[in-house]
């Protein structure tokens, strides 16, 4: 029978509370994460069906409405595609709000241009992930899509919108002033139609409600009690799974690790003879991201370990 000890029991709550938060973040230090692509190509200058309202100027209204209710701890960016006189396409990076330069950054995008949203896509989930791993894994990551037309480079789309999805990255589209539905209406978590300045605002302020509700980390809590038991070493290499895959760019395969070099042998670093090797550096941590698929999935799969090691424990207590 193992020995169960104050330091064991103690050792075990931290290495679990790992799978959680990962390496040095706390559960109480996360961040709602929002990336909005905003498409500005020609079509966004055209008015609204039944209305004298530009689409862009309808959509900077909504954007600036509701982003002034989504708690102050939220970051968000905003990436604007096709713009005429933009220089950089990240108009607001992701990050803390600030909200005087996030209102104006929201008035400037003048549309012109074609529709590269599965470019954009990819740029706003790559965006995510790298935030992911920073955070390792904690907080809630969402990439809303507002748009009034089909994609230009729609085999970008056919090959990321499931990517971005697969990897616990909420996909959101609103479509402006479409005639049809997009084609990714059915291919993403949530699609809204925007025919009007009122449906435009609601369909936004309906994806960002979701980032202002209140947090309630009660189970969480109640799931550390029981998944204390568990040895560290089981946690250990529980946590190393766990930390070494999801946030690889969209569209491409994680990086192997670089293989071990023989004893006595130079590595790539200190030998010269192959300065072209490719690096082989692992991806950034990243762990189960809270509010999404992975979060509830790895919460299941934790605690069913969970309830089997401590039936174990309880059987050789009784030998």
């Amino acid at each position: 029978m193992a020995m169960k000890t104050p330091l064991a029991t103690a050792c075990a709550g931290l290495a679990c509370l790992g799978l959680w938060v990962g390496a040095s973040a706390c559960a109480q230090n996360y961040y709602d994460n929002v990336v909005i692509v905003l498409d500005a190509s020609g079509s966004m200058k055209d008015p609204l069906p039944g209305s004298n309202v530009q689409k862009m100027a309808a959509a900077k209204t909504a954007l600036k409405t509701v982003l002034q209710q989504v708690p102050a701890s939220t970051r968000v960016g905003l990436l604007v595609f096709s713009a005429r006189n933009l220089r950089d396409e990240w108009v607001y990076p992701l990050g803390p709000q600030q909200p005087e330069e996030l209102l104006k950054a929201i008035d400037l995008p003048e549309p012109q241009g074609s529709t590269p949203l599965g470019k954009y896509l990819k740029l706003g989930a790559d965006r995510l992930l790298d935030e992911r791993a920073k955070q390792f894994g904690y907080g809630t990551y969402r990439l809303l899509v507002v748009t009034d037309g089909e994609a230009q480079d729609q085999n970008l789309v056919d090959r990321y919108a499931p990517d971005v999805m697969s990897r616990g990255i909420t996909l959101d589209v609103i479509g402006v002033g479409m005639r049809t539905d997009h084609t990714l209406a059915t291919r993403v978590h949530s699609y809204r139609r925007a025919n009007d300045p009122e449906a435009l605002q609601r369909a936004v302020a309906e994806v960002l409600a979701e980032v202002s509700r209140p947090k309630n980390d009660q189970a969480m809590g109640e799931g550390f009690d029981l998944i204390a038991p568990i040895p560290v070493e089981v946690a250990s290499a529980a946590i190393t799974a766990l930390a070494t895959s999801g946030n690889h760019p969209i569209g491409e395969r994680p990086r192997a690790a670089a293989p071990a070099a023989p004893a006595g042998e130079p590595t790539q670093a200190t030998s010269a003879a192959s300065p072209q090797a490719p690096s082989t550096s692992p991806p950034a941590p990243a762990g189960p991201t809270r509010g999404g698929r992975s979060f509830a999935f790895w919460t299941i799969v934790i605690l069913f370990a969970a309830v089997f090691l401590l039936r174990r424990l309880g059987r050789g207590s009784r030998r």
